[in-house]
């Protein structure tokens, strides 16, 4: 009989992993809170158009990655494969465009086909800030910091690099753009089918290429920092400025793009050498086009989004918190099993974990305790149950002590079992 398997590319989560996810996301959320940030949740299913109009016709995540469904009425659904479109269109259909600045945190499991690697799941699962309505490089800074301050607190910031590039305005882009489209047309023939069709359609997608031979060709291409207007170059220099106020160490990275036309001004990563070829754990950047593309008004907008499953990959057992350690019920006979339960919800109510050893001999039900890691182990046998008391075992040490069932929470307290 064939042994099942989760499907290819999505992971089971067992105790460990799900503590190090948990961790990633609490300290996020508790940074975020800080910050001012609410947390949010949208569907993990939208309709196909939501990506369509924001990653575009000919993006790869569109053409091959998206999981697509045809539900019953017709309709094209699809799996998220990101958060920050998800979380614009609920501020359009929720009718929250005039209510900026808004700012908002999530977190929770985004779907894209890609070839599963280390660090790459077709499950993978995203924390994310969005701020929109904030035009002034504050915000920039802001959102970036709060991403350091995650870092942080994970113990992770001296083993990660900020790199951050500028894409200009709409005006720099343009003029980028023309530069770039006569560099490429001269390569034309080294060029991937797809970015040649890209070449027509939107040239800076481009530039978002994980074809080798593009990226060959590309080494050679203008810079857009070489386009910059001098408004777009002073966002850029504001935006440094803040940073090193904040003391955030980073790099400018001329070769870091955003492909979508919605992208403006500030783009970041944060790279590690600590993963192999899947380096990034965090990106970014300001997107003032995204909502208006999407059919609501003109509002800016900047955030992140960090790889759960590649940020607990880098941390350390010791950034967890200790577990804390349960009490035992140890019946001496499975006939005191149910008086056993009885207690166990006494405690439990008084605010002690628990657990239930269940079957077996009482030798064979302190192994139990042992191998939870209790640090009592509370026996009940006939002598016990007809008297009202129980013994009470350190599993540290081996010392027992009867006592009335009474006394129990004051004496557990006291030797800090709670």
């Amino acid at each position: 009989m064939t042994t099942l398997q989760p499907v290819r590319g999505m992971h089971d989560l067992l105790p460990l992993d799900y503590r190090k996810h948990a961790v990633v996301i609490d300290h996020a959320r508790k940074i975020s809170e800080a910050y001012g940030f609410s947390e949010v949740a949208t569907p993990i299913m939208e309709f196909k158009e939501v990506f369509k109009r924001t990653l575009g016709d000919v993006s790869d995540i569109v053409t091959k990655e998206m999981y697509e469904i045809a539900d019953r009425g017709g309709e094209s659904i699809v799996l998220r494969p990101e958060g920050t479109a998800g979380v614009a269109r609920a501020i359009i259909s929720n009718g929250l465009t005039q209510s900026t600045p808004l700012k908002y945190f999530y977190a929770g499991p985004m779907f894209r086909y890609e070839r599963p690697q280390k660090g790459r799941l077709r499950q993978l699962h995203q924390i994310g800030v969005e701020l929109f309505g904030v035009s002034d490089p504050v915000g920039d800074v802001e959102v970036i910091a709060l991403a350091y301050d995650v870092l942080k607190i994970l113990g992770l910031n001296h083993r990660i690099t900020l790199e951050i590039n500028t894409l200009g305005d709409e005006e720099s882009r343009k003029r980028y753009r023309d530069h770039l489209v006569a560099y490429l047309k001269d390569h034309h023939a080294s060029l991937s089918p797809d970015s040649q069709l890209r070449l027509d359609r939107n040239p800076l997608r481009i530039l978002d290429t994980k074809d080798e031979d593009d990226k060959k060709v590309l080494k050679g291409a203008p810079l857009l920092t070489d386009s910059l207007n001098a408004f777009s170059q002073e966002m850029f220099i504001k935006i440094q400025e803040g940073l090193s106020i904040l003391q955030i160490p980073f790099k400018i990275n001329p070769h870091l793009v955003r492909g979508l036309d919605y992208y403006c001004h500030i783009a970041f990563e944060v790279t590690t050498t600590e993963l192999g070829s899947q380096g990034t754990v965090l990106a970014g950047g300001r997107y003032d086009g995204l909502v208006s593309t999407m059919g609501g008004p003109s509002i800016p907008g900047v955030g992140w989004a960090g790889g759960i499953d590649r940020l607990a990959m880098m941390l350390a057992e010791e950034r967890l918190p200790p577990l804390n350690r349960p009490l035992a019920i140890v019946p001496m006979d499975e006939a005191f099993d149910m008086k056993g339960l009885e207690l166990a919800q006494r405690l439990r109510k008084q605010g002690f974990i628990v657990e239930m050893t269940y079957g077996g001999t009482v030798g064979k039900r302190l192994k139990k305790a042992n191998k939870i890691n209790a640090s009592y182990a509370l026996i009940l046998g006939e002598e016990e149950v007809s008297s009202g008391r129980v013994t009470l075992k350190n599993l540290d040490t081996g010392e027992q002590t009867q006592m009335g069932q009474d006394q129990l929470e004051t004496t557990l307290q006291g030797r800090g079992a709670l």
